[in-house]
């Protein structure tokens, strides 16, 4: 899953290049993007999701329906269509429209050490502890990595804490995932620019990153780091994790899945592990027993 500016869905319209700076909201009204349906359109709409599960496997139908009807009405604008079965027709017609369908729906944006207090917390209370743990591997999940700079920056602040206090620079093992297997190509690649690079401290852009005509990683930064396709839907967990970062993905899908997402990771942490969620996402319902906050207001919570 992918990553949106922390606000909530639909204040950001457009899908852009990853490490570009992110778009104005369009300005012209979106077609069947607000208001109620009426009976033929919801029909029509219906019928284009298990389309696009057919075509895509993507299940459109978890995700928050507004939230959808404007990632698709951004793709009905660009191809001038006006219907939901005007545009099932282009899907038909025009293979290649899945994947701009799934980028528009699966918005990449992130950055590196994005929302810095976050980062001060892991660093000054969960890494400590961990560390302190007898395990020879500690395992960190970003679930919906994006372009990778989560997983990055997750790698780069624990091999800094390890060398720092003496611990061994190898123990940290992260893996990124994320359902759009074309912008893992381009987060295994490793080069950024401007805006993925804004919240990142001058020593550690120093340190970890070599200038060019982009910005690109040094080699050690992506020793441990590690990125694989996975569906947060559909696919099995990784067990036995540390720390699972989910950060600005779960607000897209309907309430029903955010609980049994909710119930997977407590599942797949290991005893008195880490879950951090995006500054517009909160635990509720059955999910509030499964973990106790370590941080409410960095949204930093720990397995019950």
């Amino acid at each position: 899953m992918s990553r949106e500016e922390e606000r909530p869905p639909g204040e950001r319209a457009a899908p852009r290049i990853p490490g570009t700076a992110p778009r104005e909201p369009f300005s012209v009204p979106l077609p069947l993007a607000h208001g109620d349906l009426d009976p033929a359109a919801a029909a029509e709409l219906r019928v284009l999701k298990e389309q696009i599960l057919r075509g895509a496997g993507f299940q459109a139908d978890s995700y928050k329906e507004k939230c959808l009807r404007r990632r698709i009405a951004v793709r009905m604008r660009a191809r001038a269509v006006h219907t939901y079965a005007d545009y099932a027709r282009v899907l038909r017609e025009d293979r290649t429209e899945y994947e701009r369908l799934l980028d528009t729906i699966t918005i990449n944006v992130s950055k590196f050490y994005r929302n810095p207090e976050v980062w001060q917390l892991l660093r000054e209370q969960v890494l400590p502890e961990l560390y302190a743990l007898n395990s020879a591997r500690l395992y960190f999940w970003s679930a919906g990595c994006a372009g990778g700079e989560e997983p990055y920056s997750i790698g780069m602040l624990c091999h800094e804490f390890a060398a720092q206090h003496g611990y061994p620079l190898d123990r940290h093992r992260i893996l990124g995932t994320d359902v759009d297997a074309r912008i893992l190509e381009f987060a295994a690649r490793g080069e950024y620019s401007g805006f993925a690079m804004t919240d990142i401290p001058d020593a550690v852009r120093a340190r970890w990153f070599e200038n060019g005509t982009a910005t690109r990683l040094r080699p050690e930064a992506k020793r441990h780091v590690r990125f694989e396709r996975l569906d947060l839907i559909t696919d099995p967990f990784p067990q036995k994790q540390h720390v699972i970062f989910c950060r600005n993905v779960i607000i897209y899908f309907d309430r029903p899945l955010q609980e049994e997402l909710f119930r997977r990771f407590h599942e797949a942490l290991v005893p008195g592990g880490f879950l951090v969620l995006g500054k517009v996402e909160a635990l509720f319902g059955a999910s509030t027993a499964l973990f106790k906050p370590v941080a409410s207001r960095q949204r930093v919570f720990r397995r019950a």
